[in-house]
């Protein structure tokens, strides 16, 4: 049987959301963000285990106030993350236990949908590697050294990638290993794999699934989830 577990990451800084309560922690209609995000999965029959990467000082708010208070029980393993986001994903990598596919996701992002996920471990099973994404909505330019503009991308084939990020395990836990002992930084993990030959599938996102960074995201998130299309049934 395939055993498919979520690594959720709930260890960054927030920096640019400001205030002293880090973004994940924030309130949403009286939860925390990370409620939302563990509860998709939780809720998911396709998952069967789910690690929460956080930082050490959270570790133990997160298990009493968002875990254990909102019964989350496929949450078997909180682990400590990283300086850096690549170092928090692969702690979370060496906690999952006898793992097929595995699901990387960002804590801030409380409006992954039931679709996506099941989406994300079938093309994870079928390509090795895979993650959803929108057509940016915007008009994007490359700009020179001295901030012209230097080419106009063609919108149809650029997608802003989301999470989760869904890979067959040994995959994505070789990768992160070797990265860990070389020089090399990246944004995200669909990176982490490409830089060692592997190809990522890309399949339909959701312009709902955002991941809350600033003040005007909280906003929007508000928005979102009173809207009937936003699917949120687990509140």
């Amino acid at each position: 049987m395939c055993k498919v577990c979520a690594i959720v990451l709930a260890a960054g800084k927030g920096s640019r959301m400001g205030g002293k309560v880090k973004k994940q922690f924030l309130n949403l209609n009286d939860k925390p963000i990370l409620y939302y995000s563990l509860k998709a999965f939780c809720d998911n029959t396709n998952i069967d285990e789910i690690v929460l990467v956080t930082a050490e000082e959270e570790m133990d708010y997160c298990r009493r106030d968002i875990v254990e208070k909102y019964q989350l029980n496929k949450v078997t393993s909180i682990t400590n993350g990283g300086n850096e986001r690549q170092e928090s994903v692969l702690n979370g990598l060496k906690a999952v236990k006898n793992c097929d596919i595995v699901l990387i996701h960002d804590g801030a992002r409380p409006f992954i949908s039931g679709e996506i996920i099941n989406s994300g471990i079938k093309y994870a099973r079928l390509y090795g590697a895979c993650a959803c994404g929108v057509m940016p909505k915007d008009t994007i330019k490359i700009k020179n050294q001295d901030h012209f503009s230097k080419e106009t991308l063609e919108r149809s084939s650029l997608v802003a990638v989301q999470t989760p990020q869904c890979f067959k395990y040994e995959i994505i836990y070789s990768c992160h290993n070797k990265l860990s002992s070389e020089n090399i930084s990246v944004t995200d993990d669909t990176m982490v794999v490409e830089n060692y030959g592997h190809q990522v599938y890309l399949y339909e996102g959701s312009y709902n699934n955002i991941k809350i960074t600033t003040p005007e995201d909280l906003i929007l998130a508000e928005r979102i989830l009173k809207l009937p299309s936003a699917n949120i049934d687990r509140i």
